[in-house]
């Protein structure tokens, strides 16, 4: 049957073979079910124990964000350890009877009812869903001391050491500050915070949003066993210690600071002010009124009636977060005419020695341009038109200039641009406003849209000569204009950082920017302002000889009246450079509502001088019973 050779198995031996292989297996399988069993009903009590008894924790070690002082060292912001009541939620009972017990209790020891304690869970995990929910701040030993003896009964419930931005000069430089909140998501998204998660803090506006990589920290992490509950079971398995941010070294001069903010908070209207050394374009002081606490930022939850405060207005603009320094785009009345007049000597319209005879108005396109307060001036000359700032004259400049073949405009929009207006001044603060600079192409495009109901005509060239009309202008970039003509042609960039420095005090970056170009403005048109200037400021007749006719330190300064409506009084102005004829501080003011420039912009730039030069008060009363009108 079998031709091949091979012999079958008899079947005795083969079901012989079948029982010992099935009765090994049954063995192998009874050994590892008892096994089985005994781990998991005799003993499975002990060892879901010891597992949750062997649970690792990783705790984030905050780090501590970098100072930020000012250009002598003074400390403007740092930070605060402060005692927290956190809770983090992941962390909680998720029984709602339990949650509610340790509720109950936290409020007890906590001094607060379970419907607040669950008030701020949802408000914080709205706004920072990443974070530990605070619920206070600063909380007193015996509180601590109590909540670790007695951690099982409160999961998820900590007292953690956080650091809190504070801000030892108050309200001081708010503006250039900004503040410091966690990160969104859709900043989650960008390059420049790639490495950061929910929950980490970054800074959100000013110097803070600015230069936030390098004063943000490197946060540190601890790795403990924990229980069940959360309580620590061993000792700390590894630490990676945190590393502090590095600190920034600002341009600002706290005590000029100081005096600038006073100077234009005292008419109790809103208002800016600009202090700059004219070679580098460094910011010694600067700030807008009204301003904010920047305290507020610090708190882990804002009340909505105090972000409201804070950010809202009628149309944004009167809102304390608006910075008017670098934002506010305003007609900028006869300070403009330190452009006009550089408009018209570089382009050889005119000379220094140009007269113009001044019969109080002109006439253009059927429309009557008149001087304030109806002056009429008589012939006068370039530096003569300075100093008592006769309209008609620059009238005259501004219809001369005027172009209909080039949408970019003239000489004087030419000439605008190059000074700095109608762009952005590349200072290193966020949301710097562009400002507007008029040209016919602009104002022909509105009148093609139907956004205007008119093209372009002489009369807004008429208007820009002294600084009216359609101009939005910020008073830095005003500052930058006044500083390019006291350097003799150097457009600065505007800077209020300095350098950073490592926690140790180590440079790491300086903060130097190159000017942004040169112009070549010639040294008789340099010459020819500042002369009309500092008549205007200091020789009787001028415009702010009433503030500055006996000043101790010789200046060259314009007032500025710009209109704002038939409705809205005037806005004032007033811009200076100090000392005359070798200037290295440009400061410009303006004061929204405030009236004529020699009103309220000329003495704010006078206190803020003072307090520049250091001028005592000795000193001017000795100048006043000289024989001088400054008092």
């Amino acid at each position: 049957m079998f031709g091949n050779g091979e012999r079958s198995v008899p079947p005795s031996q083969f079901a012989l073979r079948v029982a010992i292989i099935g009765g090994g297996a049954l063995v192998i399988f009874s050994i590892i079910f008892f096994r089985l069993w005994y781990l998991q009903v005799l003993s499975g009590d002990r060892y879901l124990a010891e597992a949750k008894n062997n649970q690792v924790r990783e705790i984030t070690v905050q780090a501590p964000r970098g100072e930020i002082v000012d250009r002598d060292g003074k400390v403007l912001v740092d930070n605060r350890t402060a005692l927290a009541l956190q809770v983090r939620t992941t962390e909680l009972p998720r029984g709602n009877k339990v949650l509610a017990e340790e509720l109950r209790k936290l409020g007890g020891v906590a001094g607060m009812t379970p419907q607040h304690i669950r008030s701020q869970v949802r408000k914080q995990t709205k706004e920072s869903p990443a974070s530990p929910v605070t619920l206070q701040r600063d909380v007193p030993y015996d509180l601590v001391y109590y909540l670790r003896e007695n951690q099982e009964d409160f999961p998820g419930v900590s007292v953690d050491r956080v650091y809190v931005r504070q801000y030892p000069q108050g309200t001081l430089g708010a503006h250039l500050f900004g503040y410091v909140r966690e990160v969104n998501a859709d900043q989650l998204e960008e390059p420049q915070y790639e490495s950061l998660v929910p929950g980490d803090q970054v800074g959100q506006a000013g110097v803070e949003y600015t230069y936030d990589s390098l004063l943000r920290g490197i946060n540190g992490a601890t790795r403990v066993q924990v229980d069940a509950t959360g309580r620590p079971t061993g000792g700390r398995l590894s630490l990676q210690d945190p590393r502090a941010g590095n600190n920034l070294r600002m341009t600002i001069d706290s005590g000029l600071q100081a005096a600038g903010e006073a100077a234009i908070a005292q008419f109790g209207l809103p208002g800016a002010f600009v202090a700059m050394d004219v070679d580098d374009g460094e910011i010694l002081a600067m700030g807008s009124n009204p301003t904010f606490d920047p305290s507020v930022f610090a708190k882990p939850v804002i009340p909505q009636s105090v972000a409201d405060s804070i950010f809202d207005g009628t149309d944004g603009t009167e809102a304390p977060i608006f910075d008017r320094a670098i934002q506010g785009g305003y007609p900028t009345g006869s300070t403009f005419k330190l452009i006009t007049t550089t408009a018209a000597l570089q382009s050889g319209l005119i000379t220094p020695d140009h007269v113009v005879n001044d019969t109080g108005s002109v006439t253009y396109g059927g429309v009557e341009f008149k001087n304030a307060g109806d002056a009429v001036n008589g012939s006068i000359d370039l530096r003569q038109a300075l100093q008592v700032s006769s309209d008609v004259y620059f009238y005259t400049l501004g219809a001369d200039m005027d172009t209909d073949d080039n949408p970019e405009g003239g000489a004087l929009q030419d000439w605008a641009r190059q000074l700095g207006l109608g762009g952005y001044t590349g200072i290193d603060l966020p949301s710097e406003g562009e400002g507007l600079l008029p040209t016919p192409g602009w104002r022909n495009q509105l009148y093609a849209d139907n956004l205007t109901d008119r093209p372009w005509s002489v009369g807004d060239n008429v208007n820009l000569a002294v600084g009216q009309g359609d101009l939005q202008a910020s008073p830095l970039q005003l500052a930058v204009a006044y500083a390019t003509i006291a350097n003799g042609g150097g457009v600065v960039r505007p800077h209020v950082g300095m350098r950073v420095e490592d926690p140790d005090g180590r440079v790491i970056q300086e903060v130097d920017p190159a000017p942004r170009r040169q112009v070549d403005i010639d040294p008789e048109t340099r010459d020819a302002i500042l002369d009309g200037l500092h008549a205007a400021a200091q020789e009787p007749g001028g415009t702010s000889y009433q503030v500055f006719g006996g000043f101790p330190v010789d200046i060259a300064g314009k007032t500025g009246t710009a209109e704002r409506g038939e409705t809205v009084e005037d806005q004032s102005w007033y811009a200076a450079m100090a000392p005359y004829p070798d200037p290295d501080v440009v400061v410009v003011a303006t004061i929204e509502r405030g009236g004529f420039g020699a009103d309220a912009a000329a003495p704010a730039v006078q206190q803020i001088l003072s307090n520049y030069f250091d001028v005592k008060a000795e000193k001017i009363e000795q100048v006043s019973e000289a024989g001088g009108i400054y008092e």
